[in-house]
C-alpha cells in the first residue's frame, strides 16, 4: 500500500475526531508545528529511524518532546510509532490540511514570481482565482523564482496557471513556427 494512502487513513481519522470536537484549527496548528520539527531536525528523524531504539523509548521521547499538544495529536503520533509509520507524518499533515481546507472552501496556491508580491497583488490574485475556482478563500504561498523573467505561475492542487513571460514567448514561437509551415 502506498505511503500516501496510509497517511490519508490516519489523517481522515484525526480529521473526524477534530470535526467531532470542533478543534480542527488547533489540530492543524499542532500538526504544522510537528511537521516543521520533523522537517528541520535530522537528529529526531535519526533517533526514530534507529532500529536499536525500542518502540517504548520512542514513544516516551515523543511524549516528552510534544507534551504540549492535544491528546488526539499525541495519540496519532504514538500510533504512527506503534505501526512503524512515523516516517509518514509529513503526508499525514498534508492530507489533514487538505481535508480541513476542502471542508471550509479554502484552497492553497503556490505562486511563483520574480519578486516578492505586495499585499495588494496578493489580494488581487486571491480574489480573481477564488472566483474562478468557486471557493471561499485562496491562501497564497509566494515563492520567489529568479528564473521567471516576468509574470507569475500559480499552482493550485494539480492545476497550473502559467502567465510567465517565458511561457508566453514559447507559445508565440510555436504559433510562428506553425504559421510558417
Amino acid at each position: 500500500m502506498s505511503q500516501s494512502v496510509v497517511a490519508k487513513r490516519y489523517a481522515v481519522a484525526l480529521f473526524e475526531i477534530g470535526m467531532g470536537k470542533s478543534n480542527l484549527d488547533q489540530l492543524e496548528e499542532e500538526l504544522r508545528v510537528i511537521d516543521d520539527v520533523f522537517k528541520n531536525d535530522e537528529s529526531l528523524n535519526a533517533f526514530l529511524d534507529n532500529p536499536r531504539v525500542s518502540g517504548d523509548q520512542k514513544k516516551e521521547f515523543i511524549r516528552n518532546v510534544f507534551k504540549d499538544v492535544s491528546q488526539d495529536t499525541l495519540n496519532t503520533l504514538l500510533l504512527l510509532i506503534d505501526k512503524r509509520r512515523i516516517d509518514s507524518i509529513e503526508d499525514v499533515v498534508k492530507a489533514f490540511v487538505e481535508m480541513k481546507n476542502e471542508s471550509r472552501g479554502i484552497a492553497e496556491a503556490d505562486v511563483y514570481s520574480v519578486r516578492e508580491l505586495t499585499d495588494e497583488e496578493t489580494k488581487q490574485i486571491q480574489d480573481v482565482f477564488a472566483k474562478k475556482m468557486t471557493i471561499n478563500t485562496l491562501r497564497i504561498n509566494n515563492t520567489v523564482d529568479p528564473s521567471i523573467i516576468g509574470g507569475i505561475k500559480i499552482r493550485v492542487g494539480n492545476q497550473i496557471y502559467d502567465g510567465t513571460v517565458q511561457t508566453q514567448l514559447k507559445r508565440l514561437e510555436q504559433k510562428l513556427v506553425t504559421a510558417n509551415k
